[in-house]
């Protein structure tokens, strides 16, 4: 587990090196992950000769769902990249927004995190 619930954001240089390779470990399975599906989007882009309008429609949907897959994983590396800079700059485990400490329970749930829970809520409903 990334953050235990009984432990406290601010740890140490340990604590520190902990975060950064758990972290690094999850960009590595982004980055694996968003190969394979920029390789599937690659395949499924193929047009056959023999396509009628059904078929075209059909991989033409197919990309688009794998597109909006491939954004979403960037996205989520993005996050994690943002947190690891966040790790560098001393400012891990604290909202961007307000600066209050994010709770450890959101930390362990989402290690990527850089908003607390008010914060995030009053963002979505604008």
């Amino acid at each position: 587990m990334l953050v235990q619930p009984e432990m406290t954001v601010a740890g140490g240089a340990q604590r520190s090196s902990d975060l950064r390779s758990a972290l690094g470990a999850r960009h590595r399975e982004l980055a694996a992950e968003y190969a394979d599906a920029v390789a599937e989007m690659t395949l499924a882009g193929v047009v056959d000769a023999g396509d009628d309008v059904a078929d075209l429609g059909t991989k033409a949907f197919s990309r688009d769902q794998e597109f909006a897959l491939a954004q979403s994983i960037r996205s989520r590396m993005e996050q994690v990249e943002r947190a690891m800079e966040r790790l560098d700059e001393g400012t891990y485990g604290r909202c961007e927004r307000c600066a209050e400490d994010i709770p450890v329970a959101r930390l362990t749930a989402f290690p990527s995190v850089t908003s607390c829970v008010r914060c995030k809520s009053l963002s979505e409903r604008r």
